[in-house]
């Protein structure tokens, strides 16, 4: 893969340095918030910070699930590398050979923070506190009921009471903010929403009465308190001063899963085909904004980026310097958003899911996907045979032309073999590509709605 990774130490000092918020949500449909144009779950918190920052139209994730996304997310380097290729499960982690984020901010002086989900390991060794964040509340698997305590911690110590998940980690972000405003700080802010299973409030179930689909009703509210949530945070950084010096980004960590055979939730990727779990444009393209109003003038930017770059971008704005030998893989996109870069930020980008595998370069893209996203069946399906598609023209993915243009799908294929070549085995199985929907606490106990 052809992405930069040169930073260049800048003096910076305290008051220099932005507050870096990194916001992720969890299986999202790339329909279903109000700036890609979703009618029936209004997102006016989304919104607005998609209206005061960069909207990234093509901004896609390293994985089409959710643990190998974070492991590229937090160490600036394709997952594959590494061998972070499927979901953990057991004694599996991201690997202690690589350094993430809050890592190299620590060391230059931030306050680091993480809250929500982790999903990268459950050893002791392989927590937050233990790979660089100064404070945790959240949880460490894939998945957690929204109204249970269990699996919930505080560092290492169990939480005993706790409000629906997606309000106490609002909550807890929002304290954060307002609890370091004298220094510059790192917050990885991970929602488990909207991922299964569906639990929301009945205050928030009432207000989407008129969906008349229950999943999709269910999934709504659950939308709609991630939103507020984020909402909550902004307000927080608007009253303690820090809104302008703040560096914002949101993505999904992998497109809906709308397919049979993955665990739905009543999410929609229209216009895109595919789901969780494929290397189709619906399983890896996601809601993607950057804002920081000190900085960034509000934009709408359509050249490919992937959230390899965010790593890169966080580092940069920081002044950290990052060596060669830390072998990272996106680029800082503060220059092409600025407009002081006119290229585009990647030559190519390159996915390996198992069997699955795709390559972007420029409109065109070449890829072999689950094949239960032609027959949604939901038993398993062979990989696709190869596929090349035109995504200027054809972003739904119907229209294969391979035989129309053989030379492409060669040219394509060799990138992506040379890009492979740099890749490891998956240090563990696929068969736990699947398993986040079973952990600690996960099973549902009712308790007042709010």
């Amino acid at each position: 893969m052809r992405f930069l990774a040169l930073f260049f130490a800048v003096a910076l000092t305290a008051a220099d340095r932005p507050n870096i918020l990194l916001i992720v949500g969890d299986d999202m449909g790339y329909a279903d918030v109000g700036f890609h144009g979703c009618k029936d779950i209004p997102t006016p918190n989304l919104d607005a910070l998609a209206a005061a920052g960069v909207r990234c139209t093509q901004g896609y994730v390293t994985g089409p699930y959710c643990s190998p996304t974070r492991a590229g997310l937090l160490t600036g380097r394709q997952q594959n590398r590494f061998g972070h290729e499927y979901n953990p499960n057991g004694n599996n982690g991201l690997p202690l050979t690589e350094t993430i984020l809050p890592e190299r901010l620590a060391k230059a002086g931030y306050a680091t923070g993480m809250v929500g989900k982790w999903h990268l390991g459950a050893k002791p060794e392989q927590t937050p506190p233990s790979r660089g964040f100064g404070e945790f509340f959240g949880f460490l698997g894939g998945a957690h009921s929204y109204f249970n305590t269990g699996g919930i911690l505080r560092g290492a110590e169990p939480v005993k009471e706790m409000d629906y998940t997606t309000d106490a980690f609002g909550r807890e972000a929002a304290t954060f903010v307002h609890g370091h405003k004298d220094k510059p700080w790192f917050l990885y802010l991970a929602f488990n929403a909207v991922h299964t299973p569906m639990d929301a409030t009945d205050a928030r179930l009432a207000k989407f009465a008129s969906i008349t689909d229950k999943k999709r009703r269910t999934y709504a509210a659950m939308m709609s308190a991630l939103d507020e949530n984020i909402g909550r945070v902004r307000q927080a950084l608007k009253e303690s001063g820090q809104e302008g010096r703040t560096l914002i980004f949101f993505i999904s960590d992998n497109g809906g899963p709308v397919m049979n055979g993955t665990t739905t939730n009543g999410s929609s990727n229209a216009p895109l085909r595919g789901s969780k779990r494929t290397t189709l444009e619906g399983g890896i393209r996601v809601p993607f904004l950057v804002a920081w109003p000190d900085q960034l003038k509000p934009a709408v930017y359509d050249s490919p980026v992937v959230q390899l770059d965010l790593h890169a971008t966080a580092l940069a704005a920081a002044g950290v310097a990052v060596g060669p030998e830390a072998k990272l893989e996106g680029v800082d996109l503060l220059p092409y958003f600025s407009g002081t870069k006119k290229a585009a930020p990647h030559d190519a980008l390159y996915w390996r899911f198992g069997a699955q595998m795709a390559i972007r370069q420029g409109d065109w893209k070449l890829v072999r996907y689950d094949g239960n996203a032609d027959t949604n069946t939901g038993k398993a399906q062979p990989v696709s045979g190869l596929k090349l598609y035109n995504l200027s023209k054809d972003i739904h993915e119907d229209n294969d032309l391979t035989a129309e243009q053989p030379e492409k799908v060669k040219q394509l294929q060799a990138l992506w073999d040379e890009w492979n070549r740099s890749n490891i085995k998956p240090l563990w199985g696929a068969d736990y590509a699947d398993n986040d929907g079973a952990e600690p606490g996960a099973a549902k106990k009712k308790k007042a709605a709010k």
